[in-house]
């Protein structure tokens, strides 16, 4: 049974910092992309980042410079530094991986809540 760990989240003051991380345990293999969305009240779930095995990422546009991702393949982990935090990142934070050979399969992480105060 393939798994995602996710830990990190909490309360943190606007202008603060988070890491955010996110282990794959169980039957995993060929990984692919790893990656974050986020999902506020009321509101639909968006990307944050993602990062390919290769390393290449593609962040939400009103993000750069602020979100960090990065993984290491050798812990089938990904990461999440968040700076410079606004109220406005306040949400569940969601990891998603992607993996597979013949058949790609995706696997959501339970969610971790992240609260920005003002």
């Amino acid at each position: 049974q393939v798994q995602l760990v996710e830990s990190g989240g909490g309360l943190v003051q606007a202008g603060g910092s988070l890491r955010l991380s996110c282990a794959a345990s169980g039957s995993i293999f060929s990984i692919k992309d790893m990656g974050w969305y986020r999902q506020a009240p009321g509101k639909q779930r968006e990307l944050v980042a993602v990062i390919a095995s290769g390393g290449s990422t593609n962040y939400a546009d009103s993000l750069k410079g602020r979100f960090t991702i990065s993984r290491d393949n050798a812990k089938n982990t990904v990461y999440l530094q968040m700076n410079s935090l606004k109220p406005e990142d306040t949400a569940v934070y969601y990891c998603n991986v992607v993996w597979g050979i013949v058949t790609t399969k995706v696997i959501w992480g339970q969610g971790t809540q992240v609260t920005v105060s003002s």
